[in-house]
């Protein structure tokens, strides 16, 4: 949806309130008391009643804005640029461009929506053939570790650890029109503590389809894979050789530091996974076109404040 085909079709904050409500009817109002989803609609009130235990709720209640005072509008202009921008757009541009007073609501809900985005992709299983590899992303060291001598290389306190999984069919004979020897499937970045076996085994059988093929190179963060997957192929994989043989993945952790770099500044390593979400919320659904915006809001109206 292009910026002016947006305006013409939510124009002013009833128009937004009158198209959540709609989303809303169509996923189904749930009543945590009684797990009832029968309901009236008291418009007088502006919310919802239970059938069963007459219970109230307001449209925004369990869903993304729930407890927010931010404006429908708001909710629905930052859902547009999320998901209608290839890149991504940071809080105190939207602060400026909507004129809002205060930075931290509307960093808040930008935040809420990339958790969405992350829940919303938790509900697949990566399957088939898998690349597998760990990025280091630049980011602020933490307050518990700033008195601390700092480390060198991948155990640098400013780099955060980064598990990166990549749906990569082989082809064979000819190369994809991106000029990869591997069709590219579905994307996940998982941020963790630490590279130990013990930390990365479990994130990734979370993940990962128990019948999947897994390549990765030879290190010991990936000895025990062998026992989770259907078959664990490591390989010693030189340097000048590792985008040919793990390509997407390196080609995702290269675009997403881009992305980063170019439009955030001092990122916190607790807030990194929202971004990666976001990233790959888009990423794994390139090809929904303007559909991407009704994708997130039906995510929106089915997950209660998700902020991670």
């Amino acid at each position: 949806m292009n910026l002016l085909n947006f305006v013409k079709q939510y124009p002013d904050e009833a128009s937004c309130r009158s198209k959540f409500k709609e989303y809303r009817d169509k996923e189904g109002v749930i009543y945590p008391h009684c797990g009832s989803k029968e309901h009236y609609w008291k418009k007088d009130r502006e919310s919802y009643e239970c059938k069963k235990c007459r219970r109230r709720q307001s449209l925004r209640a369990n869903t993304v804005m729930h407890g927010s005072q931010l404006p429908f509008r708001y909710w629905f202009i930052s859902i547009h640029l999320l998901t209608g921008t290839k890149k991504s757009f940071p809080a105190s541009e939207l602060q400026r461009q909507s004129g809002h007073k205060r930075y931290e609501p509307i960093w808040k809900m930008l935040h809420k929506l990339r958790g969405i985005m992350g829940r919303r992709d938790e509900l697949y299983t990566l399957s088939g053939v898998i690349e597998l590899d760990e990025g280091f992303f630049s980011t602020e060291i933490r307050e518990e570790e700033k008195d601390k001598p700092l480390k060198r290389s991948r155990g640098s306190q400013k780099k955060s650890k980064v598990p990166v999984m990549a749906e990569s069919e082989p082809v064979e004979g000819v190369k994809t029109k991106n000029g990869k020897p591997r069709k590219v499937g579905h994307h996940k970045m998982i941020v963790i503590d630490d590279l130990k076996s013990e930390t990365i085994t479990p994130v990734v059988e979370e993940t990962v389809s128990g019948f999947s093929i897994i390549d990765c190179d030879d290190s010991t963060s990936s000895v025990k894979l062998k026992n989770i997957v259907e078959e664990h192929r490591p390989q010693v994989i030189p340097q000048n050789e590792i985008e040919k043989t793990l390509p997407w993945v390196h080609l995702s952790i290269s675009n997403a530091k881009r992305m980063l770099l170019d439009i955030f500044h001092d990122i916190k390593s607790q807030y990194l996974q929202n971004y990666l979400n976001e990233f790959f919320y888009k990423f794994n659904r390139r090809y929904f076109g303007e559909f991407l915006f009704d994708r997130l809001m039906i995510a929106a109206v089915s997950y209660k404040n998700v902020f991670r």
